[in-house]
């Protein structure tokens, strides 16, 4: 039986069976993903016992579920019923901060916001930075190519993978990409299990890139009347050629529900606010924060100006990061991650706009506008069944009209159960069996987080 097997090649305090236990293990927040029973819970602490957690499943055929900190908004780490539900949340050493190289190792479980004040120690920077990022881990970050606030001028996590520690479907534990600052020696390897959702492999190590601190940032706020303005807004920054270190919009219903629940005061005029920040050294981050803001009045904003008050810029960008688990205290959300070219922003928004007015839906909207990563917020009343039929169709008809647009399914939330109708509609079906292609070839025997991101025959 698997779970002897287990209790032979891994500690005994690794293993966990009691069912209140692994419920809490058996989902992420994705609301109304499907999710099943786990066999039982592993936690490891090395890779090599990750390694030998995953043979075990393949010698008894069992499916292995990798999650970090269960933060994800997809359904990506949710269980199937008989699973191996492995936690990476134990393997948190930061094993080196190289200030030459410019470089962090660091174990899966770490957790983004500990990694970048370990760094900060340094004079060094991550950028990636997720509304989770308190609490989500690196490894989470990797699988998902995790995004965040900074991502419009700094990019994405796969931007700053330069190597992987995995364990592979077979397996295999094995280092893929490298610790130089350039290499063409073979495919890009590490580069494929960025974003695949444990799908490929079991991540237990990465190799990080880390950039020097920057200077303080400038902060602009412009409030608007309408989403499609605060669209435009976006889109004239674009034009103008500026690159932000931040481009983020919340509108009405997000600043409320964190008034409601943190009591920050933050009731304004306007139905929508964009907010900015400019980390150009000296006087050039000055004349970018002031050109934004031209760029927010001529797009018609109802005020717009760059702020003097660290502490009230500062509460406007972390309302921006309170405002999905203030919105959740309100009923159940459906977080869309649809992501559209910059200049498609404005008709994006109208048609999110259109689409909840027509399935009577409430959807509060933040979003990374800069690079056109929206996040409508679909809320439901507590236990309203007509309600929730009613969001998943909204749902669904925004993911068409992102395609439509030119989009995507998701910009740094995984594709995870939630979406895998919208990415069978995005890709060719030539490209859909590249994707089962590779997954055969990496998991032969099918073990690893099946059902998840694509269909694949043996699943």
């Amino acid at each position: 039986m698997l779970i002897e097997r287990l209790r032979e090649l891994i500690p005994a305090d690794r293993i966990q069976l009691d069912p209140a236990v692994t419920a809490s293990y058996a989902h992420d927040e994705a609301e109304w993903a499907a999710y099943g029973t786990p066999l039982v819970l592993v936690r490891p602490r090395t890779a090599e016992e990750v390694q030998q957690v995953v043979r075990a499943c393949i010698e008894y055929e069992v499916p292995v579920v990798p999650r970090g900190a269960g933060t994800g908004l997809s359904g990506g780490a949710n269980a199937v019923d008989g699973c191996v539900v492995l936690s990476t949340e134990a393997m948190t050493a930061i094993t080196e901060i190289n200030p030459v190289e410019r470089l962090a190792v660091v174990q899966a479980g770490v957790v983004n916001d500990h990694l970048r004040n370990a760094c900060a120690e340094h004079g060094l920077w991550y950028p990636p930075d997720p509304a989770s990022a308190p609490w989500s881990t690196i490894g989470g970050n990797v699988a998902t190519n995790a995004g965040g606030i900074c991502c419009v001028k700094y990019g994405v996590t796969a931007d700053y993978v330069l190597g992987l520690q995995v364990v592979t479907g077979t397996g295999e534990l094995v280092r893929l990409g490298r610790r130089t600052a350039k290499s063409v020696a073979g495919y890009g390897l590490a580069g494929l299990l960025v974003g695949s959702e444990g799908t490929l492999g079991i991540i237990t190590e990465v190799t990080l890139r880390l950039r020097p601190q920057r200077s303080p940032e400038h902060t602009v706020a412009g409030y608007f009347s309408s989403l499609v303005d605060a669209g435009r807004a976006v889109t004239a920054v674009g034009a103008a050629g500026i690159v932000p270190s931040a481009l983020e919009l919340i509108d009405r219903h997000c600043l409320e529900a964190v008034d409601q629940w943190k009591k920050m005061d933050l009731a304004v005029e306007a139905d929508v606010i964009l907010l900015a920040r400019c980390d150009a050294p000296g006087p050039a981050g000055e004349e970018e924060a002031d050109a934004i803001r031209d760029c927010f009045e001529r797009a018609g904003a109802t005020w717009a100006a760059r702020s003097t008050d660290q502490t009230e810029a500062d509460a406007l960008f972390e309302a921006r990061r309170l405002a999905y688990p203030a919105l959740e205290r309100l009923g159940p959300v459906l977080t869309e991650d649809v992501c559209v070219p910059k200049a498609a922003v404005p008709e994006m928004l109208a048609r999110i706009e259109t689409i909840g007015t027509k399935h009577e839906t409430l959807i509060a909207n933040i979003a990374h506008a800069g690079d056109g990563n929206l996040h409508p917020l679909l809320i439901t009343p507590r236990g309203d069944h007509e309600a929730r039929e009613r969001a998943q169709r909204a749902f669904r008809e925004i993911i068409d009209e992102a395609i439509a647009l030119g989009g995507t399914v998701t910009g740094e939330h995984g594709v995870g159960l939630l979406k895998m109708d919208g990415l069978a509609k995005e890709l060719p079906a030539e490209v859909l069996e590249l994707h089962r292609a590779v997954k055969a070839a990496l998991d032969p025997h099918g073990i690893l987080n099946p059902g998840k991101v694509i269909a694949v025959d043996n699943e």
